[in-house]
């Protein structure tokens, strides 16, 4: 049975809406955003800096989003979310799979860090300022390719929408997508009308 150890409002929801588009019999063990449940001695053991999602399944103890959603589309897909290494999509799959941790989330990282979870008197309004920049410019090739495609890679939901496409509704939960990225308010929309997705964002 899988065990996914979650926090709301985090990349945990990822994995969670993964679950659900796959329709997989999972147990949930919600944790508290606090240091007193993240950083307990129970849960380092789980992982070793205290952070969610964590995933359990029998004797294998996986963290890391990426790594957790590639590895339950491997064993256990049954919609083929990931396209064969033959397909003319594979490229572009891998591309924007890892387009989000590697250029939209660092930037976002730091938003969260200035506006949510530093105290007011430390935050900084010129790192906040070049952050938002950094992500904007992140953020706008993501609409052109929306421009072409249903999902972000073409007309199914794809491995990539879980990753790329939840940070894009965390962009935008936190105003840092602007209104005249039309194509990527279109696409929120559509995942909000996911019950998969809705399942996963207000758990």
């Amino acid at each position: 049975m899988l065990k996914l150890h979650f926090c709301s409002n985090s990349r945990s929801q990822r994995v969670l809406w993964l679950l659900e588009e796959l329709k997989l019999p999972y147990t949930l063990n919600k944790i508290k955003f606090h240091p007193s449940e993240l950083k307990s001695e129970e849960h380092r053991k789980r992982h070793p800096l205290g952070r969610v999602p964590v995933l359990e399944d029998d004797n294998i103890t996986l963290f890391e989003s990426g790594a957790i959603i590639d590895y339950i589309i491997e064993k256990y897909d049954n919609k083929e979310l990931k396209p064969k290494v033959s397909s003319s999509l594979f490229p572009s799959y891998l591309q924007w799979y890892h387009y989000c941790e590697g250029m939209v989330m660092p930037p976002m990282n730091t938003v969260v860090v200035h506006t949510l979870i530093l105290p007011e008197d430390r935050r900084d309004p010129e790192v906040l300022r070049q952050a938002k920049n950094l992500l904007s410019k992140a953020i706008a090739p993501i609409n052109e390719l929306l421009s072409q495609n249903k999902f972000l890679i073409g007309e199914k939901i794809s491995g990539v929408d879980f990753m790329l496409g939840h940070s894009l509704y965390m962009a935008n939960k936190l105003g840092c997508i602007s209104e005249e990225l039309a194509n990527i308010h279109r696409y929120i929309q559509l995942l909000n009308s996911l019950e998969s997705f809705q399942k996963a964002i207000n758990a």
